[in-house]
């Protein structure tokens, strides 16, 4: 199989079931921001060199196919013939015990913070926003054309984790989150 199609050289892409969109398309802009999102977590992946954050680095390799999943999701309209997996209620759930697990073992939070600390940490934060783009996004794809609503729960709940997860890695490493420092009431 052969790496390019020429398919898309006019400026669109197909989505799951053929329907052809412009590549600007806002549908194709989510998905091609859970794409950026996949890398993003590949590079803090590869920072994980210490072995005490292997509980996190599982996580994230299956948020990584998770996103495969979405992104899929994304691609194919509700109404669409072939099957494509979907995120599902069940991915949440998951999330969410993951979520509650890391920010259970860090101290709790009492202030706001700077994105940052070991290199792990400030690679998820920057995961992090990449996520809440891909959401809003997905928001925006979803004012045009029905989606599958679960993907922007998971979404909404991924960026969350992608905060604990932050959080949790400096803590595994011993590095202290930063604190922000509010500004002096004379500026």
């Amino acid at each position: 199989m052969k790496l390019y199609t020429r398919t898309g050289d006019a400026g669109t892409t197909a989505l799951f079931g053929g329907a052809r969109v412009s590549k600007h398309h806002p549908r194709i802009e989510a998905y091609g921001t859970l794409d950026e999102l996949n890398a993003v977590l590949g590079l803090a992946l590869a920072a994980m060199t210490d072995g005490r954050l292997a509980p996190l680095a599982e996580t994230l390799v299956q948020v990584q196919h998770d996103l495969f999943v979405a992104g899929a999701d994304f691609a194919t309209p509700l109404d669409a013939k072939p099957f494509v997996p979907r995120i599902a209620g069940a991915d949440v759930v998951r999330l969410e015990a993951a979520i509650d697990r890391f920010d259970g073992e860090v101290p709790p939070l009492r202030q706001f913070i700077l994105p940052g600390g070991s290199e792990a940490a400030a690679r998820l934060h920057v995961a992090r926003t990449v996520c809440r783009r891909a959401e809003r996004l997905a928001l925006q794809a979803g004012e045009l054309e029905a989606f599958n609503r679960e993907a922007l729960v998971y979404l909404n709940r991924l960026s969350d984790l992608l905060f604990a997860a932050a959080r949790w890695a400096n803590h595994a490493v011993g590095v202290d989150d930063v604190a922000w420092q509010a500004p002096s009431s004379d500026r």
